[in-house]
């Protein structure tokens, strides 16, 4: 029997995913966990408070339930790293090799680990970047990445850990915060459009980054997970694509629907993070595997996005 812990399950991924994984695993296989406090959970799962950094107990909660895959979620994502480098470097590598290092000792039979596309840097190939381009990232954030990639790689190799792992762009979603990532603008641009009819965007208006709908990257990483063993060529982190765009571009979809909407750009520390990254992702490796194919562009993701959020909000827009 398949039993799932899941740890930054409150988290922007997390949330999304841990209520996928109970649709389909049911909620007495899964388990959630995540360092705040058991009143902030809003999933209906078992919770436990964790913080991956304890290893020990981290181990002890997996051993006592039996589990046998484990999503690990918890991270600190690109700008907050970028002012919290030493916290960035710590919650972002130490749990996964800790992890690595006791997944055969406590039988976890799959685990699964996001990368990012901030791996690639200022040297890799800018449009539909192959799976293979030169990873050489600018900011913190993507360093860990590269790292985590490479753990992945060789814990597979060298003790046959059944790792994998997702290189994910820019994540869009109604239903949870964005939690501290340079493409967070790509979610506030609607909450603003519909609060106020205005919004300040922190990247220049040309820049162009990868980006997906939530639905799609829930859908992508447990598709990976399910794939056979034997389908699985990658072992540090597959590309995947959904979409890709500017914020003019963004503010113009937004325009169709919402006619007075207006932006202004100004560009902070995040647009440096920003221009290190590719502008789009080529994702033929995950398709050929496993079948990878998303389903939103932005025409798709804009207009699910302002009929939720205008229902969430109750700010009517037509």
């Amino acid at each position: 029997m398949t039993k799932i812990l899941v740890t930054g399950a409150l988290g922007q991924i997390g949330s999304e995913l841990t209520t996928k994984l109970i649709e389909v695993y049911g909620k007495d296989n899964v388990i959630a966990t995540d360092i705040k406090n058991p009143k902030d959970n809003h999933l209906d799962v078992t919770y436990r408070k964790l913080d991956v950094t304890d290893i020990e107990t981290w181990s002890d909660l997996i051993k006592s339930n039996e589990i046998t895959e484990v999503y690990h979620l918890a991270a600190m994502l690109s700008a907050t790293a970028a002012k919290y480098p030493l916290k960035g470097w710590e919650l972002n590598t130490a749990p996964l090799l800790g992890l690595l290092n006791m997944a055969n000792d406590l039988g976890i039979e799959k685990i699964f680990w996001p990368s990012s596309i901030a791996v690639y840097g200022r040297d890799a190939v800018k449009d539909f970047t192959p799976q293979g381009s030169r990873k050489n990232p600018q900011s913190l954030y993507g360093i860990a990445k590269v790292s985590g990639e490479g753990f992945c790689e060789l814990y597979n190799k060298e003790y046959d850990v059944d790792v994998r792992s997702i290189r994910y762009p820019g994540l869009i979603s109604w239903k949870t915060l964005p939690g501290g990532g340079t493409t967070d603008y790509a979610v506030d641009i609607y909450y603003k459009a519909l609060e106020e009819g205005y919004y300040s965007c922190f990247l220049s208006e040309d820049t162009e980054l990868p980006m997906m709908y939530m639905d799609d990257a829930v859908r992508a990483t447990i598709e990976l997970m399910q794939a056979p063993k034997e389908n699985i060529s990658v072992h540090s982190a597959y590309n995947i694509h959904g979409t890709a765009f500017t914020p003019k571009q963004i503010a113009q979809e937004i325009k169709k629907h919402i006619s007075n909407f207006e932006i202004e750009y100004n560009p902070d520390y995040r647009q440096r993070i920003a221009d290190s990254w590719p502008h789009s992702i080529n994702d033929d490796v995950a398709n050929r595997d496993w079948g990878w194919k998303a389903e939103y562009d932005l025409e798709k993701m804009t207009k699910v996005m302002l009929e939720k959020l205008s229902d969430k909000l109750k700010k009517p827009y037509k």
